[in-house]
């Protein structure tokens, strides 16, 4: 059974933000030169790095809700400039969408077993396919 992450996603407030950021990331890497490869970094590196490896993913939290998750595809332990330990969490930049899972806001990342995961969402139907302003203000009202 493989072991997620979850984490904040701070300054989006929708997938499409999200998935901009990364469109826009990649393209800055493909442009200087380097490998178009997507990882987040944080200062914490996980201890349970073979189980978030067995196909584990990193699902974000957007707007106080799991709504989607990208799969681990490696977490590499670094030193920054300034002498401090840091890790990439490499993921695959393709973002799945997932049924809504409600969150309280917390710092840094939290373990998420496969059995308290959200699903995915299924194809082409859902609350995916509304406009991103629409699925916010419905969720805002609790209607989502």
């Amino acid at each position: 059974m493989a072991l997620n992450l979850v984490k904040l996603c701070v300054g989006c407030t929708a997938i499409e933000d999200l998935a901009a950021w990364i469109d826009f990331r990649l393209d800055e890497r493909r442009r200087a030169g380097l490998s178009p490869e997507q990882f987040h970094t944080t200062r914490m590196v996980p201890k349970r790095v073979e189980e978030l490896l067995a196909g584990g993913s990193l699902y974000w939290v957007i707007k106080g809700n799991i709504q989607c998750r990208q799969i681990l595809t490696d977490i590499r332990t670094f030193t920054d400039d300034e002498g401090i330990s840091r890790c990439h969490l490499v993921l695959d930049p393709r973002i799945i969408a997932t049924e809504w899972q409600p969150r309280r806001a917390f710092q840094g990342w939290r373990y998420l077993t496969s059995e308290d995961a959200p699903a995915d969402e299924g194809q082409g139907k859902g609350r995916a396919k509304l406009p991103p302003e629409l699925r916010n203000e419905l969720a805002s009202l609790g209607l989502l």
